[in-house]
């Protein structure tokens, strides 16, 4: 019997040694497996010849009554689906006789091999197991949360003489105090340059802090207050501070109304200089609330969600609001199925959606979903502060919502309207290039360098929904066999990279069943390309396809040379498909202008890629070569001796000299400049 620690504290047993993998439960869950024996031989393997309903029902005979959550397998050993039920014994038994509530859920049963189970204390620990597991599993029938980033947030730090205030992602590891969360870094971004005007808070890292001996640019056009260097006093840069965080509480009023008193004290004194200053800071702070649009009096933390599904697709629309103030808003398109109701779509979403995130005390729905409370009491017991679901009828929060459906119907169009596109083109694609199937994954590659250095390979990726960033990837060129400058060599690189891995991690595509478009919809992004497009002519192409060639995937890959026109020109482009000749399109033509988007686009990431990493060539300092010397110990050096050359030239002695540096790491730190002295 195997068994690991859980969260809480406790210690979970498996009895099952052939369960996929260990549940990883974010939450303070008390979950234990249960096994359930159908006659599996020592692989793990299902002897009974049962698949689907049949299988099912064996599963049923020996389910408890008890809450809990379930795992739906096919052969090959991929979760199809996980759900959660208040009885596990009641909730399977629907599959098991036929149950179901459309066509997609019919064939998930149908594809059923293998289930799983884990039994909770109560139904409110079963629904945030599910939606652990959904996140992490992403089986391929549920309600799939796709775009899944982390908040940004506002820190203004707490471990500084003088705090700055700054963009913050991630783990809260840092001391000091956060606001949020904003719905983009844009929006957060736009927020912190119109604080900086309003309060003078500086935004520099603590090195510069430390090293700077007269005020910065910041200082001289009134964005910050210069405590670097003194320019205002330590109590002076304190109530600064102070009335930010006052006013990232909600206290914008109060804050407004001191400054408006100190900027009328001043113009008394007639020192219009400086009620000029609070003139600007003022006019900051407008600016501000202008950006974020409605700030209802009557919601003071809330998140509000709306849903409009239609033709197939649901936008989910947030906006979040905290201390009384709009802090932005997002638009999701969660993956579902296409005959389940917004309300369905909605309440699947919601759990998923504060798996990881923080909970305000109130959510404002524009449906009814069917466990609100349900949800609440899950939220609240994983918060530990009461959450409130409202669907509101009437009023402002009404009217809010309103809002806010209005906007999920707007980009609800805008995605539509996008997705048709995209399939016309991809069929236009196919069409053009006789391909046996349309395309769902086309990949393009692009190399950036300045005379062979700082090499770079960019590849980009395109979908039925248009450009898929997460499947970007860059390819630092690391062979010292290839000739500065040389493209070929760069590409056969690239490709031999990728498509090693490729073949390690995924293994031959099998292209005889390959999906149609309609069924691709309900599929996961493919990891193979279907199609590959090279920026180059035939000789980038005879390359390529020698690689191909050489690890047996030229069945696989379908590869098109894309070169640039006579004189460079945009719109003559020639394409140098497979066994056929080379040709060019019209001007005008849809699947023209598809490619040329997605060039420049490769162009753009393998361009960024470059600059980056020659960015990051032209700052490494030599003591970042030195093992050992980490950012405290170099800030000591570099104050010492003023630079990383003059470290260089140091003595001994000197070094040892230095606050911080031991006998040990004054050698390490010489033997690093004095090969000799090593020897």
């Amino acid at each position: 019997m195997n068994s690991r620690k859980l969260p809480d504290g406790g210690i979970l047993y498996d009895e099952t040694d052939e369960a996929e993998d260990d549940i990883e439960v974010e939450s303070n869950i008390s979950a234990a497996p249960i096994s359930v024996a159908v006659d599996w031989n020592e692989g793990g393997v299902n002897e009974t010849g049962l698949v689907g309903a049949d299988l099912i029902a064996e599963f049923v005979k020996r389910l408890p009554n008890s809450p809990g959550v379930y795992r739906m397998f096919n052969e090959a050993g991929d979760v199809l689906y996980v759900g959660k039920a208040r009885s596990l014994k009641k909730r399977v038994s629907n599959y098991a006789l036929g149950r179901v509530h459309s066509n997609r859920i019919a064939q998930m049963v149908r594809l059923t091999a293998n289930m799983e189970f884990v039994t909770t204390r109560t139904e409110t620990e079963a629904l945030l197991l599910e939606a652990n597991l959904i996140k992490r599993l992403r089986p391929r029938f549920n309600v799939l949360l796709r775009d899944d980033k982390s908040f940004p947030y506002i820190l203004i730090t707490g471990d500084h003489r003088a705090p700055a205030i700054l963009k913050h992602r991630g783990a809260r590891a840092r001391k000091g105090d956060y606001f949020g969360p904003f719905a983009s870094a844009g929006a957060v971004g736009r927020t912190i340059n119109s604080l900086q005007r309003a309060f003078l808070i500086r935004t520099c890292t603590d090195s510069v802090f430390e090293t700077r001996t007269r005020p910065c640019l910041l200082y001289q056009i009134k964005r910050c207050s210069g405590p670097c260097t003194h320019e205002v006093s330590d109590q002076g840069y304190a109530e600064l501070v102070q009335e930010a965080k006052d006013f990232l509480s909600g206290k914008s009023q109060k804050v407004k109304e001191h400054i408006a008193e100190a900027m009328n004290l001043a113009a008394e004194d007639l020192d219009f200089e400086r009620a000029a200053v609070f003139r600007d800071r003022l006019a900051s702070l407008s600016h501000v609330s202008s950006h974020q649009g409605i700030n209802p009096a009557g919601v003071d933390e809330a998140d509000v969600f709306a849903i409009h599904h239609e033709g197939g697709i649901s936008c989910i629309q947030v906006f979040f609001f905290r201390t009384g103030q709009n802090w932005g808003n997002r638009a999701y398109f969660p993956k579902a199925d296409p005959q389940l109701s917004a309300a369905e779509v909605l309440n699947a979403f919601l759990a998923q959606f504060y798996d990881d995130k923080p909970v305000p005390k109130q959510i404002l729905l524009s449906e009814t979903v069917e466990e609100i409370e349900l949800l609440a009491a899950a939220l609240g017991e994983k918060t530990g502060h009461k959450v409130s679901i409202l669907v509101p009828q009437r009023g402002e929060k009404r009217d809010l919502v309103e809002h806010v459906i209005a906007n999920a119907r707007e980009a609800h169009g805008r995605k539509l309207a996008e997705t048709a596109s995209q399939s016309r083109l991809l069929e236009g694609f196919k069409e053009t290039f006789r391909l046996p199937y349309t395309p769902q994954r086309v990949e393009i590659y692009d190399n950036s360098h300045i005379m062979g250095t700082n090499a770079v390979g960019g590849m980009v990726v395109a979908g039925p929904e248009g450009f898929v960033k997460s499947q970007y990837r860059k390819f630092n060129i690391k062979s010292t066999d290839i000739t500065p400058g040389d493209d070929f060599g760069m590409m056969r690189e690239v490709m031999t990279r990728r498509f090693s891995r490729l073949l390690k991690e995924e293994g031959i595509p099998d292209r005889s069943q390959q999906a149609s478009q309609a069924d691709a919809a309900d599929m996961p992004f493919p990891a193979w390309p279907d199609v590959i497009l090279i920026d180059g002519g035939q000789g980038q192409m005879t390359a390529v396809r020698a690689i191909l060639e050489e690890l047996g995937i030229t069945d696989s890959v379908i590869a098109i040379g894309v070169a640039k026109g006579v004189d460079r020109d945009a719109g003559r482009e020639r394409f140098f498909p497979p066994q056929r000749e080379s040709f060019t399109l019209p001007p005008r033509d849809p699947v023209l202008y598809f490619i040329q988007r997605m060039r420049d686009e490769a162009h753009r990431f393998a361009i960024g890629s470059h600059r980056a990493r020659r960015k990051k060539e032209m700052v490494k300092n030599p003591l970042d070569e030195i093992g050992g010397i980490g950012p405290s110990r170099k800030r000591a050096l570099l104050q010492h001796f003023g630079t990383a050359k003059a470290v260089s030239r140091a003595a001994l002695s000197d070094l040892m000299a230095v606050e911080g540096i031991s006998e040990t790491v004054a050698k390490q730190v010489y033997n690093h400049f004095h090969d000799d002295a090593a020897k």
